[in-house]
């Protein structure tokens, strides 16, 4: 921990029916690397973060309920069998963008409470999901997932990895980190006549994608823009053609897979290419 950080704390709740607050900071990476839970709906955690002053400080909210789907409003479908289990969250607008925060990794880390954190305990989760606002309810109320408010949900079957999720209040902490994904980045192409839309999984690295393009083996280079999640989009005329594919980045990099689908694809095919090396 960051001798200069300060955590916040609040009075604390043990009244399972009234949302529990917690505290986080940023804290050192650890070694640790949790392995992907079943896909099995659960109760989950809403975590909010609110920087005020220090952005080491974010709090979290414990809810019941299963929210946000197995698939999520980043396309990726079925979580369990594209890999990504039950470690994962949801994101508020204020992180999520429209899209941009699809992919990216974090690890969470409860620190400084010997009642209710597990020690020597953290879990990375990804971003797969989208927390809508509810602009009916209060920012500290209800309305967790309202602008500007920074905010989190993931499955309490992870959390429950680090911390007890009874808890009223609890020092905990976090950060992003290098996502750790076996085998390499898959392409979903999808579409109808001259439109294509490739669904990109399995991001390792960043995790979260700001552009991508496509070539047809007779074609030059095509911009796609962002259609939904981490779905991308273009209108061209690519058919019987191989594709070759390139995907930059949060952090600059960039990756082209050449060759990657066969002249015979069809839609609804998946393709795996290469892997962004860590």
């Amino acid at each position: 921990m960051n001798g200069s950080a300060q955590l916040r704390r609040t009075t604390r709740r043990t009244i399972p029916s009234t949302p529990s607050v917690l505290s986080l900071s940023s804290f050192f990476l650890t070694s640790n690397r949790e392995s992907l839970f079943p896909p099995i709906c659960t109760e989950t955690l809403e975590l909010l973060i609110n920087f005020d002053r220090l952005p080491v400080c974010i709090n979290v909210v414990v809810v019941g309920g299963c929210g946000g789907g197995a698939e999520g409003a980043c396309g990726y479908g079925d979580l369990g069998k594209k890999g990504y289990g039950l470690s994962t969250v949801a994101l508020s607008g204020a992180l999520f963008g429209k899209g941009e925060g699809c992919g990216g990794c974090y690890e969470l880390k409860c620190v400084e409470d010997l009642q209710w954190c597990i020690p020597g305990t953290s879990i990375v989760v990804t971003a797969t999901n989208f927390c809508p606002p509810n602009y009916a309810l209060p920012l500290d109320s209800g309305g967790w997932c309202n602008p500007p408010n920074q905010h989190f949900v993931m499955p309490i079957a992870a959390f429950e990895k680090i911390a007890i999720w009874k808890a009223g209040n609890m020092p905990v902490a976090y950060r992003r980190v290098k996502c750790l994904r076996a085998g390499g980045i898959r392409f979903t192409i999808n579409g109808f006549g001259f439109f294509h839309s490739v669904l990109i999984t399995n991001v390792a690295g960043a995790g979260d994608v700001v552009g991508v393009k496509i070539k047809g083996s007779g074609t030059g280079w095509l911009p796609m823009a962002r259609n939904w999640g981490q779905n991308w989009h273009c209108n061209a005329d690519l058919k019987n053609q191989g594709l070759s594919i390139e995907v930059t980045a949060s952090d600059g990099k960039t990756l082209t897979c050449y060759s990657v689908a066969p002249s015979t694809w069809g839609f609804g095919q998946t393709f795996e290419g290469k892997q962004f090396p860590l």
